[in-house]
């Protein structure tokens, strides 16, 4: 019992003293602590298009290589082209725009989100014309390290929030 007693005395002190360390450590840390917290709305816009420029250079890096590994010829050149611009992000309609979403009853918002899929349903079926037409001038090699590249981007892209292939991530292809 003595040691029973002893035991759980010993327990409570390393609790106790932990508690204690963990208090004091959370008063020594700056209350906005966090790194968007100390950003101005101007200082966080530019922190965002440094980044757009940033994921847009890497796009622009990942169409060339593609561009190199499909040997495209000056014959092709306007397909790709096509295709290449058709797979272009495309700009958000005002989706998120929460002031303008708020004021909608249930029934809208449910109208609203068809009517947003729609559009994307409409984007989809356009990047799949370019695509088309871009694939039926690919020799039978070319074809090959098109789907090849496509499957890997599928794989990588394609499971993560419902969206697929080049409509996620910024209009990426695959990554290299």
């Amino acid at each position: 019992m003595n040691t029973l007693r002893k035991t759980l005395l010993t327990g409570l002190a390393a609790l106790s003293l932990g508690g204690a360390m963990i208090g004091a450590q959370a008063q020594t840390q700056a209350p906005d602590a966090h790194p968007k917290a100390q950003l101005s709305k101007e200082a966080h816009q530019a922190k965002r298009a440094e980044f757009a420029a940033k994921r847009e250079q890497m796009r622009a890096e990942r169409i060339a290589k593609l561009h190199d590994e499909l040997k495209i010829t000056p014959a092709q050149e306007n397909a790709w082209n096509s295709f290449v611009a058709s797979m272009k992000p495309a700009q958000r309609p005002g989706q998120h725009d929460r002031a303008a979403w708020a004021g909608l009853t249930a029934p809208q918002r449910a109208q609203k989100m068809i009517e947003l899929q729609k559009q994307r349903t409409a984007f989809m079926e356009q990047r799949l014309g370019a695509l088309n037409s871009f694939y039926s001038v690919l020799s039978p090699d070319q074809k090959k390290v098109f789907d090849e590249k496509a499957a890997q981007m599928q794989s990588r892209f394609g499971r993560h929030g419902g969206h697929g292939g080049w409509q996620h991530r910024g209009g990426e292809t695959a990554r290299g």
